[in-house]
Order: C-alpha cells, then structure tokens, then sequence
C-alpha cells in the first residue's frame, strides 16, 4: 500500500467524478481527501489515496474513465489534513511573521521551492524566460512555474515539479500573498474622472435613485451593445435585474455621469463561490472606444481587492472584440467555453491590481 496525490483533468460534465471514483475503487484504492478546481479547460480533480496498484496502472485506469493529464505522486499521512483548517493555520503564521511569506507560500502549495524574484528577473520570470541567460523566452508557459506578485516590482516565484500549478491555486497564492502588504487604502468608489480625451465624468455607486436614468441609457444603446452585455437585444432592463444590480450584499455596481445622464453601468457580481466575482460593463455608444470601460474596470477590481475577493471572472460573446481587448489589456485568461458563441476571462486579483492604470 502507499499513498499518492492523483490529479487529473475532466470534461465538466455529470458523472465524471463518479467515473474516476470507480475507477480507483477498482484498483483497490481507498480515497482520503478530495478536492475539486475549476481550470482553463475542464476541471481538476485531485485525490489522495491509499492505493496498492502500481501508478502506471492508477493512470491507464483514470484515463480509461475520462482523465486526462493524469499526474501521480507520492504522499504523505502528514498531507491528510483538512484543507481549509491548513490555510487558516497558515494564514495566522504569516500574520505574526510576514517576511516568511515565500516559505508559507511553499508550504500552502506544496511547492519545491520559492524564493524572491526583483526588477526585471520578476518580468522574466512572469514570462516562463530562461533564468540561465535570460535570452530565451518559453512558446508556452511553464506550468510548473507559478509567480505571485507582492509589489509592481516584487515577487515569489514558485516551482513544482510533480504537479502543474492551477489558476485555482494561483488565486490562493495571490489571496494569501495580500495578507503579508500593508493594508491597502480604501478604494475610491465614486469621484470625477478624466478620460484620456479630457472628457469628464461622474463616477458613483449605483443605488435606488437612478432607476430612470439606467433605464434611458437601456434605450439609448443600440441592439448589438445590449446583446454584448445581457446575450440578448431587450431594450428594457427587467426590475428584477436592476434591484439585484442595488443589492450591495450581491455585489458592487457603479455608474457614470455626464451632462446629468448615466452613460455607463459596471458591476461586480458575487457567485456561489467563495472569493470569485464576476464583472460585467454597459457602455452607451458614443461613449465606446474612449477608455471608459477600463476606467470602470479598475475601479471595479480594486473594490474586489477591499473585499478580500480571489478572482474575478467575465463571460463574453465571441465577436465582442472590445471586451475581448479590454479583459485582454489587464492580464486575463480567456478560454472558450463549452457554447461555441462564448469565450470566458478569468484573473487573479493580486495580478490585477498591480497592473498599471491606463
């Protein structure tokens, strides 16, 4: 008998765990923990077993049974800990002694080592370049390498050699990471802002009051905007969906002002997830292509950074290319989803807010 830490990638499709369960069970494998992350492509299920087949064949099976990427390693009895319990355990250790943040990011990851990374070694090591002469850049991303930001010029760089690292497990790490900074001052949440054309506007959270002026700027926009933003050309916007835009306890929404109109709705939207987000803009027409979109955007996540969110993430129609440019310019993932019409982003908040304003 020994004990593996087994992770493999499903089509995120009913059964599939099931599948894999059965599978181990076949090969006398008794399963210890379990843990389940969504990923780019599917979804991660790791398992820790006691299992007395050899790997090779714990692999032909899972991948027999839908798995693919199947990745075996060994583990230990000390590695059977209830999860949550060993993050907030870490979490604590890093509150009295935050100059150990690469070692505790390690320890939280599982990884083979983690170390500072400065200046221009922290670009080169976000892109996957060659640490030996820095000449090279990897055509993929190493997914055995992780690196977290800490400061515009300041990382941990993290590697791994049995286990690509997930997005999942980069939220945490970026998540664990913004315990060990100063606390961030409050994010303005409303305010004059000036677009890069000297335009103005007034930037306030949505409440109540501009019932009106939100349903106008639905009737403003032209067909094609409304669909990019509800997947549908309605003109109107349906009560019901405007008072949860209100419910602050549901998320963060914010509009934008000028010349006593609402031209512009962004909003953070809670999941069932805990940590995650989901964003979503609606731009008036004439406002379009003017950098007021990011604008909303950055003010939107960094709200997400006050409220302690890991990851934010957006789903978008394929031809909406400005949304594609905009989630594209502050770092994010998109992937295709399972409808061929709809792409999803998905990033990280510590990557988020150290990127630069535009």
């Amino acid at each position: 008998m020994g004990f593996f830490r087994i992770r493999t990638t499903v089509d995120e499709r009913p059964g599939r765990l099931a599948s894999l369960a059965t599978a181990l069970a076949d090969k006398g494998g008794n399963i210890l923990g379990l843990s389940v992350q969504p990923d780019t492509d599917g979804t991660v299920d790791e398992f820790v077993t006691d299992i007395p087949a050899s790997p090779e064949a714990v692999r032909e099976a899972l991948e027999a049974a839908g798995g693919r990427r199947v990745r075996i390693v060994p583990a230990t009895a000390h590695e059977l800990t209830d999860e949550p319990t060993r993050a907030l355990l870490l979490a604590a250790r890093l509150r009295s002694a935050p100059w150990r943040l690469p070692e505790i990011l390690a320890e939280l990851l599982r990884a083979d080592d983690a170390r500072w990374v400065y200046g221009a070694a922290t670009r080169r090591a976000r892109n996957g370049e060659d640490e030996g002469d820095g000449d090279e850049i990897a055509e993929l991303p190493d997914p055995t390498l992780l690196v977290v930001p800490v400061a515009p010029r300041r990382s941990i760089r993290l590697r791994r050699a049995g286990l690509p690292f997930t997005l999942t497990e980069a939220a945490r790490a970026a998540a664990m990471a913004r315990l060990a900074q100063p606390p961030a001052e409050p994010s303005a949440a409303e305010g004059p802002v000036r677009l890069a054309d000297g335009a103005e506007v007034q930037v306030k959270p949505l409440t109540s009051l501009y019932r009106e002026a939100l349903r106008d700027l639905h009737e403003r926009c032209s067909p094609e905007t409304r669909r990019f933003r509800y997947f549908t050309a309605n003109p109107t916007l349906p009560p019901r969906l405007f008072e949860r835009l209100c419910d602050r306890a549901r998320g963060q929404s914010l509009v934008a002002g000028h010349d006593g109109q609402v031209v512009a709705l962004g909003s953070l939207i809670f999941t069932s997830d805990p940590g995650i987000a989901e964003i979503a803009f609606l731009v008036e027409d004439r406002w379009q292509g003017r950098g007021l979109g990011a604008r909303l955007a950055r003010m939107l996540l960094a709200q997400a950074r006050d409220l302690g969110l890991a990851e934010v993430r957006a789903t978008f129609l394929h031809d909406n290319t400005r949304m594609r440019r905009l989630l594209g310019s502050l770092g994010a993932t998109l992937t295709p989803t399972e409808d061929p019409g709809v792409m999803e982003a998905r990033l990280a908040v510590g990557v988020l807010t150290t990127a630069s304003p535009s």
